[in-house]
């Protein structure tokens, strides 16, 4: 539904502010640039498609992403994508989470617990970095990310592990910006 109102959607908007600020961040650490990045995503709902056009907006490359849903990745060949799905779906013969892992510079996960796997780690390029982002679990816990592989940049967004990427990160300085 369209409203003739701004609506802040906090899942949204709020998910995709911090994911950018934090990626701005986990980028220079590892020094890579966002227009050069090779990123993936894990989950293709609301906040998985915000995030991804905030990063395309800031100079991520849209043919360098490559979004992964229940089946599989994102791709033209697929009949069954939503309109919002769509607008991802680039030429690649990438069909998996393993295959579009394969030296990825950024994972960003926005799915569910324990998606991925320390051999999708391993298979990312030098210095990954990996936001998983989903809650309670993430993706991958930061203990076994760090197991994995010792260049790994990690966040999650939970507020018990360090460098938490949550939207209520962003509520007071977006709602100070609004004001």
């Amino acid at each position: 539904e369209q409203c003739d109102i701004p609506v802040f959607h906090d899942d949204q908007h709020g998910t995709a502010i911090v994911t950018a600020a934090g990626m701005i961040n986990a980028l220079e650490i590892a020094g890579k640039k966002l227009e050069d990045a090779k990123i993936v995503c894990l989950g293709a709902g609301a906040a998985a498609i915000s995030c991804m056009k905030l990063l395309i907006s800031m100079g991520a490359g849209a043919s360098s992403i490559l979004m992964v849903d229940r089946s599989g990745v994102i791709h033209a060949g697929r009949d069954d994508l939503n309109q919002y799905k769509v607008q991802f779906a680039h030429a690649t013969d990438k069909r998996t989470l393993a295959d579009a892992l394969d030296g990825a510079d950024v994972f960003v996960g926005l799915s569910g617990p324990n998606l991925l796997s320390p051999e999708g780690l391993k298979s990312m390029a030098a210095n990954p970095i990996v936001f998983a982002c989903s809650n309670p679990d993430p993706e991958i816990s930061p203990e076994l990310a760090h197991a994995t592989r010792s260049d790994v940049i990690m966040a999650t967004g939970r507020s018990d592990y360090p460098n938490q990427v949550n939207n209520v990160l962003g509520f007071p300085f977006i709602f100070r910006g609004a004001l």
